[in-house]
């Protein structure tokens, strides 16, 4: 049996699922027994003609978001030559934190990032040009497109394995289903079907609260589910698979797991906090602390997934 062709791409991302592909450790050279890396640029030399001639493939793992022009063109172009799609890591499957952008413009996000945050020196406000006039000739940099989107949104996807990054062994999973060559169902989750608080060993006893406060305001009991003790915890609405690892260090469940079975995360978790808010009194905003970023709480690895995927101005006025 030959090897599968395998390319992997990192698109708009940290590059921590790169990283996550190594962490299988060992494992990596059994990987390796069945699969023949072709293309994967952050270990690899090769260029844009080198993925251009390549012949079709097996596989292409695409992991980080459409934020640029370069992003969405290598996409189509590995979707167009690979047999199987893998959207990797949570910026592939869902956009990633940096959807949080879509709040603002395409202008307001070069405004911040370029102007306005404390670390940034740059007095005469300069930003990014799609040309820049070199001695040795033109050099040309991909736009920045107006919205940052998941890779769905360019091209079909096979599997999804989420995660920032995914877990060991959802990538062994992944490595194995493809080696096996059993072709699954459409849009086909690697993960667990059911959510965190599934995988989670915390003690629940259905009690309400009466606020929602942030994880440095009080001490933590390590036993005690921590939304019953007033504590954000995304596991209600993500999927599992990871073993509630970030929950097992006394960390409540930050969503990187994605939508579980609905296709909006953040509105799937405002109804697990509705059910676990008091209604016997009315509830202060204040008490609410842990809310004070509805989005960033809320949508912190999927807003450009959710429903509205975008800041709406409300009545001529902010987002």
């Amino acid at each position: 049996m030959s090897k599968l062709k395998v390319a992997v791409y990192w698109a708009a991302g940290c590059g921590g699922c790169d990283v996550g592909l190594l962490d299988v450790n060992e494992a990596l050279l059994e990987v390796l027994k069945d699969i023949d890396i072709v293309f994967w640029p952050v270990a690899m030399d090769v260029k844009y003609k080198d993925l251009e001639s390549l012949p079709n493939l097996d596989v292409a793992i695409v992991n980080g978001s459409i934020r640029n022009e370069e992003n969405e063109h290598i996409v189509k172009l590995l979707r167009s030559k690979a047999r199987t799609l893998v959207a990797f890591g949570s910026c592939a499957c869902e956009g990633g934190t940096q959807g949080l952008a879509n709040l603002g413009s395409k202008q307001d996000m070069l405004k911040t990032v370029y102007e306005e945050t404390p670390t940034t020196g740059n007095p005469q406000a300069v930003k990014p040009s799609r040309v820049f006039k070199a001695p040795e000739g033109e050099l040309y940099l991909p736009d920045i497109l107006e919205l940052n989107k998941p890779i769905e949104s360019v091209a079909k996807v096979d599997y999804y394995v989420s995660g920032c990054p995914p877990p060991v062994k959802l990538i062994l999973r992944l490595f194995q289903i493809l080696t096996a060559g059993n072709a699954q169902g459409p849009k086909f989750y690697i993960g667990s079907d059911k959510s965190v608080c599934d995988e989670c060993r915390r003690e629940r006893v259905s009690k309400t609260v009466q606020s929602m406060n942030r994880l440095y305001r009080r001490a933590l009991d390590p036993e005690k589910c921590f939304l019953e003790q007033g504590l954000l915890c995304m596991g209600p609405a993500t999927r599992g698979g990871c073993g509630a690892k970030c929950v097992e260090a006394n960390v409540p469940c930050g969503g990187c797991g994605g939508r579980l079975n609905v296709s909006d995360q953040g509105a799937r978790m405002i109804g697990a906090l509705g059910s676990i808010l008091t209604t016997d009194e009315p509830i202060s905003i204040g008490a609410l602390e842990a809310l004070k970023d509805p989005v960033g709480a809320l949508y912190k690895y999927c807003f450009s997934s959710s429903l509205i995927g975008r800041g709406v101005r409300v009545g001529g006025g902010g987002r």
